[in-house]
């Protein structure tokens, strides 16, 4: 008998708002006082700088205004959990765009300000069930909000280890949401319940097939913390990497995760 279908979890509008809004804040802070040799700086996503990432970061927010000025979908025809798959076929365009926003705006932070406005503008003017045209599909606004704070907290990350000495705090909630996430869409490409995955203390789930667990103690446990996590299902950190580094714990002989990531690529 297949796995029953996980049930999608829900997420407070109102504090996923709240968290986008407190990520963005986090890395405009930081933006204010780096140096044009900082701006610079290579980063780990290819030929990208720093600058060119940080007008990347201001797309996750310049997308919902985008989308939202393109006509409705007539019906939803996709999930959350489609998401984060889907945005690999953008890769391409999304490296474009960030490096001619950056041309485009010597001004990080007037830039940044000015997403930040149109971004609440446009939340307070729709419902959250209004229809975006993403990359995935037809999906609610109030869904897409929550893919925002992947985007955020990734790209956070990004600037942390680009700068030296750049220590850009981590929203709970944007991090919560955005770790959930991912660990859900883990379960949704490789269905079952014979491998528990923990990222404590935001998510665990159930994946894999095989013999379902059912009490005690999991035949096949992986735990690893939300940061690992995010950089192993974006593609930042490779699996036996992060094994090797004992960045995770793997016990089990279904607790290899190796051909499952990345989630997003």
């Amino acid at each position: 008998m297949p796995p029953a279908k996980k049930r999608a979890r829900s997420y407070d509008p109102v504090k996923t708002r709240a968290a986008v809004l407190a990520q963005f804040g986090n890395v405009r802070q930081a933006v204010r006082v780096l140096t044009p040799e900082q701006l610079a700086l290579p980063t780990r996503l290819g030929d990208w700088t720093v600058r060119d990432l940080v007008a990347h970061t201001g797309m996750a927010l310049a997308a919902v205004s985008r989308l939202l000025g393109e006509p409705e979908p007539v019906r939803q025809d996709a999930q959350l959990l489609d998401w984060p798959s889907a945005i690999a076929a953008d890769a391409p365009a999304i490296a474009d765009t960030a490096r001619h926003l950056a041309d485009q705006h010597p001004d990080l932070d007037a830039h940044l300000a000015d997403i930040e406005r149109r971004f609440l503008a446009d939340l307070d003017a729709h419902p959250g069930t209004r229809l975006l045209p993403t990359s995935a599909g037809a999906l609610p606004l109030a869904d897409y909000v929550v893919t925002r704070t992947v985007e955020l907290v990734v790209h956070t990350d990004d600037l942390n280890a680009a700068v030296p000495g750049l220590e850009i705090p981590y929203d709970r909630q944007a991090l919560a949401a955005a770790t959930r996430l991912l660990a859900d869409a883990l379960a949704a490409k490789a269905p079952g319940g014979s491998t528990e995955v923990r990222i404590p203390p935001y998510a665990v789930v159930q994946c894999v097939e095989g013999p379902r667990h059912t009490r005690g103690t999991p035949p096949n446990v992986v735990e690893t913390d939300p940061l690992t996590w995010l950089r192993l299902a974006t593609g930042r950190l490779a699996w036996t990497d992060a094994v090797a580094q004992a960045k995770v714990s793997a016990s089990g002989e279904r607790a290899d995760l190796d051909n499952l990531l990345p989630l997003m690529a």
